[in-house]
């Protein structure tokens, strides 16, 4: 059975509009739009973010790092001279695992502005004071990077020297 011919135009022109009107129903359709610049700004923003968050680990570890060794010459400087007790207080300074390497040093020396020149213990210095007994306390611990990088490796030594007069 065939249609009469107008209502097979008829029919047509219906089916026509009708494409149209879905056509631009998904021309015009912004459902899915987020889920793909998500997809796209996702991964990018984890590249950039992962080793920003690394390294914002490897500075605060190196600051305990340094209240570490700062740890140690308070000490000295609180109760004298100490190597094993200074060690100590260096490795309880933080949660870290830090050890006390170098070992603590004592020296004795003259200030000269912003350096200390060697002088013999109990001297008399070019300015007339008496040459000052130093500290010397240092610090290191070993950060593991979340990832590999390839110009750090799997493991970097954090380290940390102090020097403070203690008499």
């Amino acid at each position: 059975m065939r249609l009469p011919t107008a209502l097979r135009a008829t029919g047509l022109a219906q089916l026509q509009s009708l494409k149209r009107a879905y056509s631009a129903a998904l021309l015009d359709a912004c459902e899915g739009n987020a889920v793909i610049e998500f997809s796209i700004a996702a991964p990018v923003l984890a590249v950039i973010l992962v080793p920003l968050i690394d390294i914002g680990m490897a500075v605060y570890q190196q600051m305990q790092v340094q209240d570490a060794a700062q740890a140690g010459a308070q000490y000295a400087m609180a109760h004298g001279w100490n190597s094993s007790s200074i060690q100590s207080a260096v490795m309880s300074a933080t949660a870290l695992s830090v050890s006390a390497s170098p070992a603590p040093s004592k020296t004795c020396g003259c200030p000269d502005g912003s350096s200390v020149s060697a002088a013999t213990c109990g001297s008399t210095c070019s300015d007339g004071q008496k040459a000052g007994t130093y500290v010397t306390v240092g610090a290191q611990a070993t950060y593991t990077p979340l990832f590999p990088y390839p110009t750090m490796g799997n493991s970097v030594t954090l380290s940390a020297q102090t020097t403070a007069r203690i008499q």
